[in-house]
Formats: structure tokens, sequence, C-alpha cells
């Protein structure tokens, strides 16, 4: 591993190998592509807010139906292709089996038929565009019954069957993957890797590929019987005497007793589980780079296991939080504004235990500080804006007025979208020399680094004030004699200038990736100096005889054991 993986040139090798190296890098090349497309989309989006009447490129004047199949497909790329696909799929098929010292994952055949399902799903997905109809308008989370009848509006027919259908395969997928990454941790440990000496980063995946099995199943049986209703006269979602322009629906399509708060509760026990899914990868990751870059061991191993099963536990409780204004008894509120308040005591101390590490690490630090360690750092400075008004929302009272506003917006694209793409991006520059044996030049990720931190905070963290003004998210336009909310304009143009910013710091990273790899400098075996098995030397029989993270400084020396080295050279 050390000296980068060798990819193959040849087309035909890409499509049936089963190398778990080249397929995690694949999965990245596709989140590559859909957080591209999710991007522009999102561009789309925000100057037809500032500009409903501008004529946009590939599109023209965007009704607000197509604003809505805008909003539709942003959500679903970046949930599911991007902050799903490379923090799970894409770097434990490329990092999990060396880091538990294995050569392979435990179902090389399985990973590669999750990998191109993935493929057909996103495939699956874009192809709703160019349909009768267009895409689907009814939001990622595609509630019923709008999502379950075609005259609902454009892109409600053949577009929604396209979207149901791309989730269905991308739950299958997703379930073979974590069946996979849990297969693979629970056999192929090297000799040593004992449970608690596995690195942080093990132990995220292994929870969220829990998570994945409950959720995404969850999901796909929901898909399939919302598909059911649609074309199987079943009535799972869709209540007896639903009216659709004027006309009541059951005498074309009876539907019996079906009721939309099942979808609802189907859809959020898989939506918020979602969060984890993406973040805890990025805890187990900031983890082990907070270790790596002040050269101190990770403050108390156990208790950050503990917290990290604490969160995966927590997290599969607390959907309800979701349905605070869905009619919902007061009574399973109050639970679940319990078991969401609780969730934050695990995320709290994790947060804690990573400020210890940054205290006792200011004197031993790594210094000047490089790119991956400062796009983990700014994972911590989102987890933290983000975090803090999660328990505002998690009250029934509060969430009452800022349910389905742009403050619910600001909240999530700030600990989901923004915590979730920094730590990529510190895992890309930290483990490129993996896929590529060179490092990513340092300066252009600083700058990308800083301008992206300012333009992600110019762009979201307004919207809480968008929100508290009760800017309902979803509305395409603001303007017009009727709208109360013309005097928001303003703060929606200046959300924009930052968007449109924010996007373009983008391309430093794009132009360091395709420069680094050809002409970046020349890695070496362990660059950062690191003390997991990813770094290790190939042609080794690996053993591990130590903990993860072995860091010990001295007054004025800072040294580093790996996890396969022999017990003699600990003096």
């Amino acid at each position: 591993m050390s000296s980068g993986v060798q990819i193959t040139k040849a087309p035909r090798r890409w499509f049936l190998t089963t190398d778990h190296r080249t397929i995690g890098i694949a999965y990245l090349l596709l989140s590559l592509i859909a957080v591209a497309v999710g991007t522009m989309l999102s561009i789309f989006m925000r100057i037809h807010i500032v500009a409903p009447n501008l004529k946009l490129p590939l599109w023209g004047v965007v009704p607000p139906e197509g604003y809505l199949a805008l909003v539709t497909m942003h959500g679903t790329l970046m949930v599911f292709f991007v902050l799903t696909t490379a923090p799970v799929n894409g770097f434990a098929s490329l990092v999990l089996p060396a880091q538990i010292g294995a050569r392979r994952m435990a179902l090389p055949l399985l990973n590669a038929v999750s990998l191109w399902l993935t493929v057909v799903s996103f495939g699956v997905l874009i192809s709703a565009f160019f349909v009768g109809g267009g895409a689907p308008i009814s939001g990622w989370t595609n509630y019923p019954p709008l999502s379950a009848i075609a005259a609902a509006g454009p892109g409600q027919a053949a577009g929604m069957d396209l979207w149901l259908a791309s989730i269905g395969i991308f739950c299958l997928a997703s379930v073979l993957s974590a069946i996979n990454l849990l297969t693979t941790v629970i056999s192929k440990r090297c000799e040593g890797m004992t449970a608690m000496r596995m690195p942080l980063t093990v132990w995220a995946w292994l929870v969220t590929a829990v998570l994945i099995l409950f959720a995404f199943s969850v999901l796909f049986a929901a898909v399939v019987l919302l598909l059911s209703d649609r074309h199987l006269a079943t009535s799972f979602f869709v209540p007896p005497g639903e009216v659709i322009d004027g006309l009541v629906l059951d005498r074309t399509h009876p539907h019996a007793s079906g009721s939309p708060m099942l979808w609802l509760h189907l859809f959020w026990f898989f939506g918020h589980p979602e969060v984890y899914i993406a973040i805890l990868p990025a805890m187990g990751l900031t983890s082990s780079l907070l270790a790596n870059f002040t050269r101190r061991p990770v403050f108390s191993y156990r208790f950050m296991v503990a917290t990290t099963l604490a969160i995966g536990f927590f997290g599969l409780l607390v959907w309800g939080h979701h349905m605070f204004v869905s009619g919902m008894n007061p009574y399973a509120g109050t639970a679940f504004a319990l078991t969401t308040m609780a969730i934050a005591i695990p995320s709290s101390a994790k947060m804690l235990g990573w400020m210890a590490m940054l205290s006792r690490g200011r004197d031993s630090r790594v210094t000047p500080l490089p790119t991956p360690m400062l796009f983990t750092l700014g994972f911590l400075s989102f987890f933290i804006a983000g975090g803090l008004t999660g328990p505002i929302l998690a009250q029934p009272v509060l969430d009452a007025y800022l349910h389905n506003t742009y403050f619910v917006v600001a909240h999530f694209h700030l600990i989901m979208a923004m915590a979730g793409m920094f730590s990529l991006f510190a895992a890309v520059y930290y483990w490129f020399p993996l896929m590529t044996g060179r490092m990513m030049n340092e300066r252009l990720g600083k700058w990308h680094f800083w301008l992206s931190l300012v333009g992600a905070y110019a762009t979201f963290f307004p919207m809480h004030f968008a929100g508290l003004a009760g800017q309902p998210r979803h509305y395409a336009q603001l303007t017009g004699s009727t709208s109360m909310l013309n005097s928001l304009l303003p703060l929606q143009t200046g959300i924009t200038h930052s968007a449109l910013f924010l996007a373009t710091a983008q391309l430093l990273f794009l132009i360091n990736l395709v420069w680094s790899v050809r002409r970046g400098e020349p890695a070496g075996a362990n660059p950062w100096r690191a003390t997991t098995l990813e770094w290790a030397p190939d042609n080794i029989q690996y053993r591990v005889n130590r903990g993860p993270y072995e860091y010990r400084f001295h007054t004025n020396s800072a040294d580093f054991v790996l996890q396969c080295a022999e017990e003699a050279e600990q003096e």
C-alpha cells in the first residue's frame, strides 16, 4: 500500500476487477461526479431564487415545478451518492482491509457487485431528467400522497418511478456492502488485531455498517410499498378521499385506508440514522488524524469506542423528532425529544475528548498544520456550529415554528453537508499517497481550505436568520406583489453570492487533484509518520503487537510506532 495503488489503465480490468483498492477509487470517482452534478443543481437553485426570470444554461427559465425538481435531485444526489457512498463504500473499500491487516475484503465479488449496482442506481436516477414530465418534485423525502399519485404534478409519473427504482437499487447495494464490511472486520483481522486494537476508523465503519443494515432495509421496504401503491392499487400510504385537481381520487384510483404517517415513520427510521452513517466515519477519521498530527495517543481509546457505540444505538431511536408537526401523539413527541437530547451526550463527550487531545498536543503538534489537519479542524467547527441548533429543533414547541424553514436547512447543511464534506476532503488529502504514491500540493490545499471555510459559513450561517424570519424551504420565488418574503431578498442574494464563491473555491481542489496525480511530490512509505497498518510495508506478514495510536512525545522530539512493530522496538 505504501507505494500507492497500482491502478490498471485497461478499461476491461476496471469493469471486472474485484480488487478492493480499485473498487474504493471507483466509488470515490462516482461520488466526485455526483457532487459536481449536485453542486451545479444547487447553484441553479440559488440563482433562480434571486433571479427567477433568468434563463439558465441547459434549462432556460425555471418554472416552479422545475425548481422543486432541482431540490429533489440535489438532495438525493448529495445524501445518497456523496455523503453515503464516499465515506462508507469508498474509503472503507480503499483502506479498511489494510487497517486490519487483511489483504482483501472477505467477499470481493460482492464488493464489485455492490459497486456496479450503485453505478446503475446513479444512472437510473439521472435518467429521470430526460423522461416525460422530468424529475420528481416532492423533495428527497418524497412524502405521500403526492409521491404516490402520478397525477400530482410534473415529474410524479415516470420521473417518480425512476427515483424509486434508483433508491431501491441503492438500498440493495448498500446492504450488500454493509454485509461485506461486517464480514471483513469480523473474519479477516490479522493476528493480534483484537477489538481493542482496531483503529477508531474501523470501529466507526463497523457501527455504520450495522446502521446501514437496519436503515436501508427499512427504506427498501418503504420504496417497494410505495411502488405497490402507485401501480398495484394497494393502499399503504394514500388515505381514502384524496382530492387531486378538484377530483376525488377514489373514483379513478381507489385507495381504501392508507396513511402518509406510515411513510414518515419508515422514511425517517432510515433518514435520521443516515446522518450518523455519513458522520460516524468522519468521527473515526477525526480521532485518528488528531492523534497523528498532535503526536499524542487518542484520549481514552475505550471511551471513544463507547461513544461511537452509543451514538449508533441512539441514532436508531430518534427518527420521530422529524415528525413533531405531523399530528403524532404528543406523548410520543416527548419521548422522541428525550431520546434526541440523549444522543447529544455521547456526541458532546466525543467532542470533549477531541478538545482534550488538542489541548494535550499543543506543544507536540506538527507545524505548520498540514492540509488534512486543517480540514479536520474545519469538521470540528461545523460539527459544533451545526450541533448547537440540534437541541433547539429537538424541542416540539420550538420545532412547530421552525419546522420546514430555512433554519432547518442551515442546521443540516452545517452538521451533515459541510462537516461531512470537510471530513471527506481531510480523507482525500490524508490518503491520497495511498492512491497515487504522491502528495497533494500543500499550498493549493491550504488555499482550498480557507476559501471553503469562509464560503461555507457565509452561505449557510445566514440561513438561520431567514428561517427565524419565517421563510419556508422549497419556495421557488420570493418576489411578487403579494409575497410577504420580499424583504428577505437581499439576504438571499448575499447567500447566493456566497454559494457561488464556495463553489468556485472547489476548482482549487480539482486542479490540485489533477496536478498532483502526475506531478505531486513522491510520498515515500509513511509520509504522515502514522501508526496504523495501511502505512505498513506490503511485503511483510502482519502481526499486531500494540494499540493503534502509540505516539511518544518527548521534550525535543516526537516518535511513533507502527502497530505491527516488534515488541523489542518499543524501548
